[in-house]
């Protein structure tokens, strides 16, 4: 809910500002103000007379299967997050679990709409930020139109700081131009040169686009700071979700129940600090040394969860036949596939320099999906492997199949005793 509260709001102000709607899932298709044509034709147009693709036409990376799959890893991920699941162990019915889980995906649904009139609206604010003619309907190439660099705002010196954005004066003139100086585009590409462009001269991290987003639209202080303290809580909320989560399924779920079940309370403790000082270890790593954006790292955690967990999940509650033997066997199947082609990208535990794709025939090999959406891919390893060995494998006692009757009360049932209810 703060990490909701703390995107949501300022994408209300700015959606408002910018079309005058106040719910930024609909101010995308809404003209702007004081015009006649919608913020997404808008940004469609100064994104292409900059040299960019087609905003809303160009796929992330590269195809439309890609898009697809990296979706659903997203919404996969979503389902099989760890923090998120014990949440269900805390109420006492099954009716309970099941009204939490619908209030849970109407908080994600607003978070996943709001993204995209995010994104776009922080794109047209970043260029018309740069370049005056993108409000005044002006010549974008005239020379008058870039934003002096002397006189940038407050929010691009702050970042300046943190080496997050950069300034390059490629053609000595004081202003900033801030284009695709790859693009092909040979009419786009005379008219660059017609401006005496030298090169794009500004480079703005994509990591500080939700931070900057309200600095950028010159929103009041206290939204900027509403953002800022949303995400740290929520990044400290999360972080200690998994910590705890992380050293309960090895110190209970692994040791206690599996490897060491005379292991004593103390033991137990022991092994749960241990395996959450080497998580904090590993993320502490990843952190100075990340494999990628924000956004695309946090995707790869998504779609490990999704082909390691979710179909686990799925199983359980939907097949009384699956037995651990399966469930466990494609649990590690899911893991180890999406891991390998991940490592096969980013390099092995990320470590630049390891990586290896030449071994599975090039990067995004495998039709074109690349490693942040190989999710669901793993998924569906998971699921064929679990019914496979499901089918080798002795069927779970009776007491197991009746737990799963358990897990199917319908609402208003009666309380699940704590034993079924884990």
């Amino acid at each position: 809910c703060v990490l909701i509260l703390a995107y949501t709001v300022p994408a209300v102000f700015i959606s408002l500002n910018l079309t005058g709607n106040p719910l930024p899932q609909l101010g995308l298709g809404s003209d702007l103000v004081g015009g006649d044509v919608t913020l997404l034709n808008k940004l469609d147009q100064v994104v292409t007379d900059l040299g960019f693709g087609e905003y809303t036409t160009s796929v992330p990376g590269g195809s439309m299967l890609n898009m697809f799959v990296y979706t659903v890893s997203l919404m996969i991920g979503t389902a099989g997050l760890p923090h998120v699941i014990v949440r269900f162990f805390t109420v006492p019915k099954v009716a309970d679990a099941r009204s939490s889980a619908g209030w849970a995906l109407v908080f994600i649904a607003i978070l996943y709409t709001t993204a995209p009139g995010v994104a776009a609206m922080a794109r047209y604010n970043l260029h018309a930020t740069v370049n005056s003619a993108v409000t005044t309907n002006g010549d974008l190439f005239a020379a008058d139109s870039a934003l002096k660099y002397d006189e940038r705002p407050e929010w691009m010196k702050r970042w300046e700081v943190t080496g997050l954005l950069k300034f390059e004066d490629k053609n000595g003139d004081g202003r900033i131009q801030y284009y695709n100086d790859k693009s092909s585009n040979p009419e786009f590409k005379a008219k660059a040169d017609a401006a005496g462009w030298k090169g794009s001269e500004l480079n703005v991290n994509r990591d500080i686009i939700v931070l900057a987003n309200p600095e950028i639209a010159k929103l009041p202080n206290w939204v900027i700071a509403l953002v800022a303290a949303g995400g740290l809580a929520a990044a400290l909320s999360t972080a200690a979700g998994l910590l705890l989560a992380i050293s309960a399924a090895i110190s209970h779920d692994l040791i206690k129940n599996v490897i060491n079940p005379d292991i004593s309370d103390k033991g137990e403790l022991l092994a749960g600090k241990i395996a959450m000082a080497c998580a904090i270890v590993v993320a502490g790593y990843l952190g100075l040394n990340p494999p990628g954006f924000a956004a695309g790292t946090v995707a790869i955690a998504f779609g490990l969860a999704g082909a390691s967990l979710f179909p686990a999940i799925m199983m359980g509650i939907f097949s009384k036949k699956m037995n651990k033997e399966g469930a466990m066997a494609g649990m590690l199947a899911g893991l180890f596939v999406t891991m390998f082609y991940v490592f096969a990208h980013k390099g092995l535990f990320f470590i630049k320099g390891t990586e290896f794709t030449d071994l599975i025939g090039g990067p995004n090999s495998f039709f074109g999906i690349t490693p942040n959406a190989f999710g669901a891919i793993g998924a569906l390893v998971n699921f064929a492997v679990a019914f496979a060995v499901d089918k080798v494998t002795q069927e779970p006692p009776e007491h197991i199949q009746q737990l799963v009757e358990d897990v199917r009360v319908p609402r208003g049932a009666k309380a699940v005793d704590g034993t079924h209810a884990h």
